[in-house]
């Protein structure tokens, strides 16, 4: 007799950035020359100084297991920087780095939330919002937001979705898939909605901080109001922008009881995350950081092309992206046409299309929880940029 799979395995889905990544690679595989938007990483190069931190970190032996929260220079290190830098009074115990921010939000939900609880997800949300949740036995309570409204929850939709067993609100800016970049006034009102409720909290992931466009300016939420840093768990890492995806190094700053159970969890489940990696990320944090102002340069003109090609694609909409490196695209004009010889019905079938037909890989919007739209990651450099707007022009004539 098999083995019967346990329940909570009806509470996930493959991450969908992840499959149509794999399904381009595929293609690739074939022969076929796809132009691929899906993932959200950085084309660059992780930077040469923080190359040699780890290349030192091998060679003197730093090879070992660490402390499961992190070595004490890197906590340390954040501390300082979310003290001096950001006006978060952090102490290094409040410190927990961990595989990745996707590790760390892991950590959080299953340190605060469980079976009974609510927790609500303004949409569109990035991808593995909902199901991390669900894997605590709580509830995601998705509060859908509209491209007029500029994708921003407002006071007003949180105080109707707000229940008795609501425990906490996850929030991200700049946001992935959008790019919406909420404004101070527009978090402190939220901020100060959240402070109505007694024991609610927030879950803040700001892994974009650092990635701004156009004057728009990143919050650490957690500064908003003096009783939120015992309310709040804020999420980042070096991932995107250090261009260190695959070092998998994230962090948490958390009220000193939760970030304890989240340090003890972590020591169960994984041990330390990767030594090398995090005095890699040491560097990246304290080391010169004229590689994020380049890069970013590269962020904001590779922007510029993407929004003008948008406006020259038919039927198709995009609110321009105030951070990340995301264009959330409006494509919902074109269900009920024919492209490529495929009917299309919604953004699912759409992006299918577009990648087996014009070889543009492009994520579904309802992966986002925002069906008729579809997420183009611009992480990648104007020739293929270019390449996949005369591919997608050519594709939408039909």
């Amino acid at each position: 007799m098999s083995l019967t799979l346990a329940e909570r395995v009806n509470a996930i889905a493959p991450s969908a950035t992840l499959a149509m990544a794999d399904a381009a690679k595929r293609l690739k595989a074939e022969g076929v020359a796809v132009l691929d938007f899906a993932l959200g990483e950085p084309d660059f190069n992780t930077p040469d100084n923080i190359q040699e931190a780890a290349l030192r970190a091998i060679r003197s032996g730093q090879t070992h297991y660490t402390a499961p929260a992190g070595i004490i220079e890197l906590r340390r290190a954040l501390g300082e920087h979310y003290s001096t830098k950001l006006g978060l009074p952090t102490r290094e115990t409040q410190v927990v780095v961990s595989n990745g921010a996707k590790h760390s939000l892991h950590n959080a939900l299953m340190a605060v939330c469980g079976p009974g609880d609510e927790v609500i997800i303004p949409a569109p949300y990035w991808v593995s919002y909902s199901d991390l949740v669900k894997l605590t036995g709580a509830t995601p309570v998705v509060i859908p937001t509209t491209e007029a409204s500029g994708f921003k929850l407002t006071p007003d939709q949180f105080h109707q979705a707000v229940t008795p067993r609501t425990k906490m609100l996850m929030i991200n800016s700049p946001s992935n898939p959008t790019g919406v970049v909420y404004d101070r006034s527009e978090l402190e009102a939220l901020a100060d909605a959240v402070l109505k409720y007694p024991g609610l909290g927030v879950i803040s992931d700001e892994i974009y901080e650092q990635l701004t466009y156009e004057g728009a300016q990143p919050t650490c939420f957690a500064t908003l109001r003096p009783e939120l840093a015992e309310r709040t768990i804020t999420i980042s890492g070096v991932s995107k922008t250090y261009a260190m995806t695959g070092w998998r190094i994230g962090w948490s700053i958390a009220p000193q009881p939760v970030a304890k159970f989240m340090a003890d969890l972590q020591s169960q489940e994984t041990s330390n995350p990767c030594s090398v990696s995090q005095w890699a990320a040491l560097e990246a944090i304290t080391g010169p950081q004229e590689s994020v102002v380049a890069m970013k340069e590269q962020f904001q003109k590779r922007r510029s092309y993407v929004l003008q090609r948008i406006e020259g694609l038919s039927g198709v909409t995009c609110i321009s992206p105030g951070g990340a490196f995301y264009a959330f695209m409006n494509i919902s004009s074109h269900f009920g046409r024919t492209l490529g010889g495929k009917l299309i019905t919604d953004s699912t079938s759409f992006c299918l299309t577009a990648l087996s037909e014009a070889h543009v890989a492009l994520v579904m919007g309802s992966a986002f929880g925002a069906e008729g739209y579809a997420r183009l990651s611009f992480a990648t450099d104007l020739k293929t940029l270019e390449k996949g707007f005369d591919a997608l022009e050519n594709f939408l004539k039909g």
